[in-house]
């Protein structure tokens, strides 16, 4: 999977997309203070502060955003207090169950069906526990 970090096509509808301040999002600037912002469907996705250009993945609507809110609280919930090291040791062993490269294992980079996927993959691992 190829993420563009420098989006000019919307991935969900495929309008136009800008960059702008994320102020108009948040109505103040947060983060790196900017976001991609699709014009037609208003989906959208935060830059990275060091590198503010840079898209943190995928532009994503309300759903897509909350799914990705829920797999961080449960993804997160696994390895934190564990340190940095198991936490890229789940992302590994998460990118195999789900059948992609480690690399490409972000919750950013993945649309809904990915986010549907790893959320229930997390859930069994939760009956694990």
């Amino acid at each position: 999977m190829m993420v563009n970090l420098y989006p000019k096509t919307c991935n969900i509808c495929g309008g136009q997309v800008e960059y702008i301040s994320n102020a108009q999002i948040y109505g103040r600037q947060y983060g790196s203070g900017f976001c991609y912002k699709c014009t037609v469907c208003g989906a959208y996705v935060g830059t990275h502060k060091p590198r503010p250009r840079e898209a943190m993945g995928i532009l994503a609507d309300a759903e897509m955003r909350e799914w990705k809110m829920k797999c961080h609280r449960l993804f997160d919930s696994f390895w934190q207090g564990m340190g940095r090291r198991s936490r890229n040791q789940l992302y590994v062993k998460l990118a195999g169950e789900l059948g992609i490269p480690s690399g490409d294992c972000h919750f950013g980079y993945f649309d809904l069906d990915q986010l549907r996927r790893a959320y229930q993959i997390l859930k069994l691992w939760e009956l694990r526990i």
